[in-house]
């Protein structure tokens, strides 16, 4: 990576660990005493999923979806694909969705849609990032990190055509790398 690729960073590694850890405090109190599926969507919320099951106190189970409405543009394709799906049945279950970001909101919301059928006994939805100023439909995460301004942002699980993840900050990226 060439550091004129970012603009910015948006959110240091320290702030990163604090709003985890708040997240997860409030994810514990509401699901004290219960099981709780933890469903990450990768490949954007593995690592934000990843430090926010370590600070979890429950009964935790995990399973992941890959589902797809970018590909390697900066923009949503409106069509979000399931690529993997569920292993674990959730009818009856508690679900937490683990996302990087809500952005448009089309693809959570459409997920959402999804897993209702399943009958889960909850479903809510846990992101790091909220962009609402992008958002297209009407959704909302219950355990938001932050909300950010409508820039885009790479760094921590977030990329730009596969690249970026490993940063350790969520970083604004440099429009010179996306608009040519």
């Amino acid at each position: 990576m060439d550091k004129k690729d970012i603009q910015s960073v948006l959110i240091s590694e320290s702030e990163i660990k604090e709003i985890v850890k708040g997240l997860a405090t409030k994810i514990n109190k509401v699901y004290s005493g219960e099981q709780l599926l933890v469903v990450c969507i990768l490949k954007g919320a593995c690592i934000f999923f990843s430090d926010l099951i370590r600070e979890l106190d429950l009964d935790i189970k995990l399973d992941f979806m890959v589902i797809s409405s970018y590909g390697n543009s900066t923009k949503t394709s409106n069509n979000v694909n399931i690529i993997h799906d569920l292993k674990e049945d959730i009818k009856g279950k508690n679900v937490l969705i683990v996302e990087d970001i809500i952005d448009s909101g089309r693809t959570i919301k459409s997920l959402k849609e999804l897993l209702e059928k399943r009958e889960p006994k909850s479903l809510r939805v846990a992101a790091m990032l909220d962009k609402p100023d992008r958002r297209e439909v009407d959704i909302n995460g219950e355990y938001i990190g932050k909300v950010i301004p409508d820039e885009f942002v790479v760094g921590y699980g977030l990329d730009y055509s596969q690249k970026y993840r490993n940063l350790k900050e969520i970083c604004v990226l440099a429009k010179s790398v996306y608009l040519n």
